[in-house]
């Protein structure tokens, strides 16, 4: 535990994952190191936001005390709330940014089982909205959404857009902005970070000329899918049904399937039109790149537990476009740091990442913040940490295939939903493919 006004600046076991080392660097970087030390340092600010993005159900005030309600004895500061705000004024954007950037990535991806498809590492690009507080400030700089009723409505919204890990569900790299941008606009910026040995899934809404062509120039590979309005010419098909094509300048391979999802519900079959790079048949079979296209729906597992698991579905709590900005990094900062911890704990046990529960592992960092545990690692390192063996003692069965067949959301009151029962059953899927003939039409 640090000393005097640094002791509140701790996350519990995850400290061990954001030391104070490289916090202060990250400070260091952007010249926000403090000249004189404060009540309040610029290091236990940040730990603070980041306190803060684990509980997303409590006010600034609150989360410092369950920062500093395990510290008797230590001398700490009495502070208001007008006081971390003046902090985080202070503290900006660019060190969370910084401490972001020093944390993102695949985790251990690159050894974790499933993280590889044919020696690529699988990752995925895709969008999400979050709700910020409906002021002024925000409307003028985000605008708000549209409906048939009227010509504003809802909260204002950001548009997050991330490059995942598909075997980590570990975040890369992420950008966001104004939600009328558009994810494809936004999601150019996360170039970057794309390399050979990489295969991206996309979803349709990316599946333009100019994000694949993008896509391409970096030297990773794509597996996309192209909506029906597209109409790519076919220059040859291959003994396996699927097609060689061209998107711009960058020759494509396209797989069409049919599949058919049978539930208790009935049954529902479609046809999927899949865009790769991957141009040897051989070596990448159709029928293996349409099952690998299932694993875009891990990038939504990502957004489902930054939307859900952490922030409980709530509106952001800055009401400034940069206390907006400072937020998501932060949130996203928390977020990697879970993913790492489920991921070393994973790969110490020889487990699948998949199998290691969010929920379990935020629940286990939360308690560790409020009790200040493990803030420093002992002579004897424990590369698991009391967060990995509370995963490691919860863990999921095996993935199953996800199947989100096409329902209207919420077409009765939030209220009404108490009285219905929900049979699990109905969930129950199986899925069959079929690459169709080559005596099919093409596309």
């Amino acid at each position: 535990m640090a000393e005097d006004v640094f002791a509140p600046g701790h996350l519990g076991e995850l400290t061990r994952l954001v030391p104070f080392e490289m916090v202060d660097a990250a400070l260091t970087q952007c010249g926000a190191l403090q000249q004189r030390v404060r009540k309040l340092p610029a290091r236990v600010v940040v730990y603070l936001l980041l306190a803060a993005a684990l509980f997303e159900d409590c006010g600034y005030p609150e989360v410092w005390s369950k920062l500093t309600g395990a510290l008797e004895g230590l001398p700490i500061p009495k502070v208001t709330a007008t006081a971390l705000w003046h902090a985080r004024c202070r503290l900006g954007i660019r060190p969370m940014r910084a401490l972001f950037d020093l944390l993102r990535g695949p985790a251990t991806a690159i050894r974790t089982a499933g993280a590889r498809w044919a020696g690529l590492l699988v990752v995925a690009i895709d969008g999400t909205y979050l709700d910020v507080p409906d002021t002024p400030n925000t409307r003028a700089g985000l605008g708000k959404g549209a409906n048939q009723y009227t010509a504003a409505s809802g909260y204002p919204q950001i548009c997050l857009v991330a490059l995942v890990a598909c075997g980590t569900r570990a975040v890369i790299d992420a950008v966001f902005g104004p939600r009328s941008t558009g994810e494809s606009i936004h999601g150019r910026r996360l170039m970057r970070s794309l390399r050979a040995e990489m295969i991206v899934l996309l979803d349709r809404g990316f599946a333009t000329n100019a994000y694949l062509t993008a896509v391409a120039e970096t030297g990773a590979d794509f597996l996309a899918r192209l909506s029906a309005a597209r109409k790519p010419p076919m220059l040859r098909r291959f003994p396996d049904g699927s097609i060689l094509s061209r998107i711009g300048d960058v020759e494509i391979r396209i797989v069409v399937c049919e599949i058919a999802i049978a539930t208790a519900t009935g049954r529902q079959t479609g046809c999927y039109r899949l865009a790769t790079t991957l141009l040897d048949h051989r070596r990448y079979p159709a029928f293996e790149l349409v099952r690998l296209y299932h694993e875009r729906w891990e990038v939504e597992s990502a957004f489902f537990g930054i939307k859900k698991s952490m922030l409980g579905r709530r509106v952001l709590r800055a009401r400034t476009l940069p206390g907006i900005a400072q937020e998501v990094y932060a949130l996203l900062t928390a977020y990697q740091l879970i993913r790492t911890a489920i991921a070393d704990a994973a790969e110490a046990a020889g487990a699948d990442a998949d199998r290691g529960s969010f929920t379990t592992a935020l629940n286990a960092a939360r308690d560790q913040v409020v009790q200040a545990a493990n803030v420093l690692a002992g002579t004897v390192i424990d590369l698991v940490g009391a967060i990995g063996r509370a995963v490691l003692d919860n863990l999921m069965p095996d993935r199953r295939l996800r199947v989100s067949p096409r329902a209207v959301k919420r077409p009765l009151s939030r209220y009404a939903y108490r009285s219905l029962r929900v049979d699990r059953h109905t969930y129950k899927a199986t899925i069959s493919v079929d690459i169709l003939s080559t005596d099919a039409p093409g596309p």
